[in-house]
């Protein structure tokens, strides 16, 4: 029988083959806080990173690391940390690695929290500059002899634009640069950045991994790809201590996890590890129901506009093909001049008006208003998105029901 199995099979035995006790086959959560040590010199070895194991829970306890071990066979990497949410994740590895004076380039397509985040950074030092991401390009002509990092998403939330990743893969694989790729919005089932040569893997688990609205949660991965030895901003005790390919990640354990406190709760981390045994399962029905809902609202007179590289008339359809396994579960759409935007939403009766994506239910917001209401309009339309936008996180009902609920809403505001 052959050693290596499926991407379910898998992550469903993967707390099992770490045996824990009792023959359970998930994780227990473990709530402890602190650690005992009957002998002194171990709890000092684990301090001194001489040997592996829990001293405060701050850092990880065996719940959050069995969860760590899972995201890491997802993304094929090298290791993983856990954090509490998906923005702590890509906050903690900032702060972590980047020092000021440094020279990020990012998407200019970046959800709005990390956009903001990215601003708080630049007030504190640091130098970014935002591009079009769909053409690798734009990344290279923002290159300068102090930047560090490259930092994109695989399909930009709201409006779908898809970054031009294995272009930019080679480019920081020349440059020698930590190349950081937000998998959120397909997840490691649909796509591994490993494949176009990513340094750092972020996934908020909040979204599709977790997938039932019930745990916030983040993680940062790495690939292995990235030479630590020649990256200048790794703290001198953790170069003496720690092994080259794990310098990065312990430095964002360390600096990032332990110092920021961005703590993933052992509940949380429990109820994220179950719900991603069921990824491939929830995000082939979501996919599926995205696809035939883009299409649908594609014809529909009260559209002026889809947003889903499902459809060939997204500007990177033919890439998102190229890369991804399916188009995945996250939409939006413009309205036709005249109709409300909010009097729509308060028709859908089976769709929820909610902020979060990646749950199993169909979820909606008005785009302009809510998640990137801080940015301004003038950023906004810099980001291709109109007043009259709503975004769609897809879920897995039946789809006739989702159409009938979209058709009465069409009906009620076109009347």
């Amino acid at each position: 029988m052959s050693n290596k199995k499926g991407f379910t099979t898998t992550i469903l035995h993967s707390d099992r083959l770490l045996k824990p006790e009792f023959g359970a086959l998930h994780q227990p959560v473990h709530n402890a806080v602190t650690w005992g040590y009957d002998d002194v010199q171990g709890l000092v070895n684990v301090f001194q990173n001489k040997t592996k194991g829990y001293a405060y829970s701050r850092q990880g306890n065996p719940t959050t690391t069995a969860l760590e071990h899972k995201v890491t066979q997802m993304e094929q990497g090298l290791a993983s940390v856990s954090f509490s949410t998906g923005m702590a994740a890509i906050s903690s590895t900032i702060l972590a690695l980047m020092k000021a004076g440094d020279h990020i380039i990012a998407s200019s397509y970046l959800f709005g929290n990390t956009r903001s985040i990215m601003q708080t950074y630049m007030d504190l030092g640091l130098d970014i500059s935002f591009v079009d991401a769909t053409d690798v390009q734009n990344i290279k002509n923002a290159y300068q002899e102090n930047t560090k990092m490259v930092f994109v998403e695989t399909i930009a939330n709201p409006a779908t634009q898809v970054a031009d990743l294995g272009a930019i893969g080679d480019f920081c694989e020349d440059k020698k640069l930590i190349y950081v790729v937000d998998n959120t919005m397909t997840s490691p089932y649909l796509f591994r950045p490993v494949a176009v040569k990513a340094s750092l893997v972020i996934n908020s688990l909040t979204k599709y991994i977790g997938g039932h609205g019930n745990a916030l949660g983040g993680s940062v991965t790495d690939t292995g790809l990235f030479d630590w030895l020649n990256f200048p901003n790794i703290a001198p005790i953790i170069r003496e201590q720690i092994r080259p390919e794990m310098q990065g990640l312990t430095q964002i354990r360390k600096r990032g996890l332990r110092d920021g406190g961005g703590t993933l709760a052992p509940e949380a981390a429990h109820s994220i590890s179950v719900g991603s045994e069921t990824i491939a399962l929830r995000l082939e029905r979501a996919c599926s129901n995205a696809a035939a809902l883009a299409e649908f609202l594609d014809n529909h007179p009260l559209i002026s506009k889809v947003y889903y590289p499902g459809l060939k008339s997204h500007p990177q359809h033919k890439l998102a093909s190229e890369l991804f396994l399916r188009y995945g579960g996250l939409m939006s759409f413009a309205l036709v001049d005249g109709i409300d935007c909010f009097k729509f939403l308060n028709e859908l009766k089976l769709v929820i008006k909610s902020s979060n994506l990646g749950d199993t239910r169909t979820l909606a917001i008005p785009v302009a208003h809510t998640i990137f209401f801080e940015l301004g309009k003038e950023r906004r339309d810099e980001m291709g998105i109109p007043d009259s936008m709503v975004r769609l996180s897809v879920g897995i009902e039946d789809f006739d029901d989702l159409r009938e609920d979209f058709s009465a809403a069409f009906a009620a505001v076109s009347n």
